[in-house]
């Protein structure tokens, strides 16, 4: 049997672990407290009526403790869903504790009446276009840039290893085919050898080509000069002739 008398002489005159001592006043840390405060009538624990409204996910619901479920404390308060209708929120209150103390009925309605109030002016906060806090984390920053700096050095070091190898393989360092080499290393090499064959033949052809096309246009140019010359040479004949022929008339 429970005695909340001998409760609260324990926990309101001695120790409560949800207790918050002030100069003023002593606050309660508890989550179903319904005003907050370290009062004998807004205990939950030293109370084996009680009633409270939380608030999740902006959801409200009223929370009344049955004292018959005392000895399972997981099961003893009962949960009701409250209307996102303030006024219909109110009259489900005034149905539900329709015989209980008045303090406890006047508390629960102004805990919704905050509650709501809190819940719109955080709609209207998500709706203002503000500039969004991120905080700086210095330590995990700087965690993964060495992180990535010695990524880095084991790639280079893989890939110089694997150049170096490739190029003992060449080079046949360790014979004409190592017991220890599997196929796809043989071939890969094999392939980048056609590969780099390839290029400096389509390389070659091109030059050529190029070569080609310089000294064939190094020809009509030579074809072009020669042409302007004769002309120029034949263009002074006739007016040498034209001179000599005026000068004897």
């Amino acid at each position: 049997m429970q005695s909340d008398d001998v409760i609260w002489s324990v926990i309101g005159h001695e120790f409560c672990s949800y207790k918050v001592k002030t100069v003023t006043q002593n606050f309660c840390r508890n989550e179903y407290n319904v005003t907050g405060l370290c009062t004998r009538q807004s205990c939950p624990l030293a109370n084996s009526r009680y009633a409270t409204v939380r608030e999740n996910e902006g959801v409200l619901y009223l929370y009344m403790k049955t004292i018959e479920r005392a000895h399972t404390p997981v099961n003893m308060w009962e949960k009701i869903e409250l209307s996102k209708d303030y006024s219909k929120a109110l009259e489900q209150i005034d149905k539900e504790l329709k015989y209980w103390p008045n303090f406890t009925i006047h508390k629960c309605k102004q805990r919704v009446t905050k509650i709501t109030q809190y819940l719109i002016k955080m709609r209207r906060i998500k709706l203002r276009q503000e500039p969004k806090l991120v905080g700086v984390k210095k330590k995990l920053d700087r965690r993964e840039a060495t992180r990535e700096r010695k990524a880095l050095s084991a790639a280079h070091l893989e890939k110089s290893i694997e150049k170096e190898l490739i190029e003992r393989l060449k080079s046949k360092a360790y014979g004409d085919a190592p017991l220890n080499v599997n196929e796809s290393v043989w071939q890969t090499i094999l392939d980048r050898e056609k590969s780099g064959k390839e290029k400096e033949l389509n390389v070659g052809a091109q030059l050529e080509l190029e070569d080609d096309e310089t000294d064939g246009e190094e020809e009509r140019r030579r074809w072009r000069r020669t042409g302007t010359l004769k002309e120029a040479s034949l263009l002074v004949i006739s007016v040498e002739t034209k001179m000599v022929i005026w000068m004897m008339n």
